[in-house]
């Protein structure tokens, strides 16, 4: 069963993220690398900025989450995480499919540039990745990241995303 998270979730968001986030250990840059990877300090102050989390609910127990959030002209696929244990059975895709059906605007999902995994998940799901350019633009206007993340990131996006000079159907 997939539901909004409330703020009884919070411990759950938090040791889902942080179990998940291990993949990223000794992958992404050292020096972005931190224990907890999302202190709860961090989880709250993503929620006040308006990340919306959904949980993925089997026998009572959350085991998935992901977020999204509304930035005016496109919406942000946020934190997405499976508990290590239940990965590899459609939970981060069951997530993905209802908040894309959340939204009509275009949606944008960064991710590490060497987490290869997610990169793929989303691929194939049908996003694309966006050149270096675009990236590092979208980075900076939607996320509120550093300038080292901004350099060690990409951005996918779906079909709906067009870069704001190019109208649909003309040539990238």
């Amino acid at each position: 069963m997939i539901r909004k998270c409330t703020d009884e979730d919070l411990p759950a968001l938090y040791a889902i993220i942080n179990d998940a986030a291990q993949a990223y250990k000794g992958v992404i840059p050292e020096d972005r690398w931190h224990e907890p990877y999302m202190p709860m300090r961090e989880l709250n102050q993503e929620i006040r900025d308006g990340i919306q989390f959904w949980g993925y609910e089997s026998d009572g127990e959350l085991i998935g989450v992901m977020g999204i959030q509304d930035k005016g002209d496109v919406a942000l696929i946020r934190h997405a995480y499976v508990k290590t244990s239940r990965r590899g059975r459609g939970i981060g895709s069951r997530l993905l499919r209802h908040l894309e059906q959340m939204t009509g605007k275009p949606i944008l999902i960064g991710t590490w540039a060497d987490a290869t995994w997610a990169i793929r998940f989303y691929e194939k799901h049908g996003y694309r990745l966006l050149s270096r350019k675009d990236t590092e633009h979208l980075l900076r206007q939607y996320w509120s990241v550093p300038d080292r993340q901004v350099a060690t990131s990409v951005v996918l996006a779906n079909a709906a995303w067009r870069p704001a000079n190019k109208p649909a159907g003309s040539s990238a």
